[in-house]
This record gives C-alpha cells, sequence and structure tokens, in this order.
C-alpha cells in the first residue's frame, strides 16, 4: 500500500470552508447566536494550528513530565468546558466535573496505554496524547450533555433519581449512535487516518473496535460519577 500521505495546500484547505460559512448563515438568519459559532469556528482553527507545532516538538520529548503536564491541561480545560451548559456557577461544580472526568478517564487511559497497547515507554507521547484527548473530550461531551438534561429535568420537578436517569440516557445517545453507525454508515477518524497512511484495513479495525470502546467507556462512566457527585448541589438548587 502507498505509505505517503497526501499533503493538502492552504488553497485547498480553505475550500473545507466553505460549507462552514453555509452554516455560519444558516444560524444567523435563524437568530440563533451565530456569534458563538463563529466564535467556536475561529478557535478551533487557531487552536490546531498552534497545536501542530506545539505536538511536533511534544512528539519528540524524553521526558515524562512533559506529557503529564500535558495530560494535565486536558483534564483543566475539559473539565471546565463540560460545565458550559449548566447554570449553576462552574466555580461550584468544577471539582465535580474534573473527579469525574480524572477519575474515569485517567483509569481508562491506563488501561489502554500499559495493558492494551503497553508502551514503551509508558508516556509515549505519540501515543498517550492522542488517545488521552480521544477519552477526555467524549468524557467531557457526556458530563455536558448530563449535566444539561438533569438540570432541565429538575426544573420540570421531576424526581432527582428519576432525573439522573434521563440524564444519563442522553448522554449515551451520541455515543451509542457512533456505535450502530460505525463500519455501515462511517469510517471513525483514527481509522481513516490509518489507512490513508498505509496501515492495512485489518490492523486498523483492531485499534478502532481498541477506541469505540474507550470511548464508550469513558462517555459512560463519567457522566455516572458526575450525577452521583452533583446530586446534592441540583437538589439544594431546586430547593432554593
Amino acid at each position: 500500500m502507498n505509505n505517503s500521505v497526501q499533503t493538502i495546500p492552504l488553497i485547498n484547505l480553505a475550500l473545507a470552508f466553505l460549507p462552514v460559512i453555509v452554516v455560519l448563515i444558516i444560524v444567523w438568519k435563524w437568530k440563533l447566536g451565530y456569534t458563538t459559532s463563529l466564535f467556536a469556528v475561529f478557535r478551533m482553527l487557531v487552536q490546531l494550528l498552534l497545536i501542530g507545532y506545539f505536538l511536533a516538538y511534544i512528539f519528540e520529548t524524553d521526558h515524562a513530565w512533559v506529557v503529564v503536564l500535558v495530560l494535565a491541561m486536558m483534564l483543566f480545560f475539559s473539565s471546565w468546558i463540560a460545565l458550559r451548559t449548566i447554570s449553576i456557577p462552574r466555580k461550584v461544580l468544577y471539582l465535580k466535573s474534573f473527579g469525574s472526568i480524572a477519575l474515569s478517564g485517567g483509569l481508562i487511559l491506563i488501561l489502554i496505554t500499559q495493558g492494551v497497547l503497553r508502551l514503551q515507554p509508558w508516556y509515549l507521547p505519540s501515543y498517550m496524547i492522542p488517545l488521552a484527548g480521544m477519552i477526555f473530550a467524549n468524557a467531557m461531551n457526556s458530563v455536558s450533555l448530563a449535566g444539561e438534561r438533569l438540570e432541565a429535568e429538575i426544573k420540570r420537578n421531576v424526581p432527582y433519581e428519576k432525573a439522573r436517569v434521563t440524564a444519563l440516557q442522553a448522554s449515551l445517545i451520541p455515543i451509542t449512535n457512533s456505535l450502530f453507525a460505525v463500519g455501515l454508515v462511517s469510517l471513525p477518524g483514527m481509522m481513516t487516518g490509518q489507512i490513508v497512511s498505509g496501515v492495512s484495513p485489518l490492523i486498523a479495525a483492531r485499534y478502532q473496535i481498541m477506541v469505540m470502546c474507550m470511548i464508550f467507556a469513558s462517555a459512560g462512566i463519567a457522566p455516572a460519577l458526575f450525577l452521583v457527585m452533583v446530586r446534592s448541589h441540583f437538589e439544594d438548587n431546586r430547593n432554593a
């Protein structure tokens, strides 16, 4: 197989923003607050350009503390962003968010990198950081969805136990849909990247199975822990 990866010229990359502009126009026309979407796209562009240069250095490092520092930053930001959809002040729930993502994501990351892949060295940046990113991002999204739904249910005076079940169910919808669709509707990013890079589809499939297992686990355990940890805050907020 061809092991070369095609370089995308910047002018060609610009074409990818055409449908993005269409979405922004729709959001603006429908008065959905286009500034948030515009800022999100701009921030994505800046962050990915910066991280491209940053990772080029990180992947060459021989120092475990550098990788640990990067993982800590990922946890810090993902825990903060996860609370964006909840009206309760972030500073009140931050430790709960951080604890749920760090505990679930950390244990899953250790299992995958040290049990499944058995990385040598254990902190191998080119594997550790991308895998941690996938785990923490999915945990973050699920915590965000669970928190938003829990708050909505509590405001409707739904008992906490029932609201918690509904919230967890809602948080699992995206990853559950992905499990049903993978291989039939979509080829996930990691598998596609490996195939484009020349890796055998059979090997790429094994890696993708590993990835789907780890993101399903993180998307289920993190919100479950979060929902348990924040019970008193939401019940107090309802009684206030």
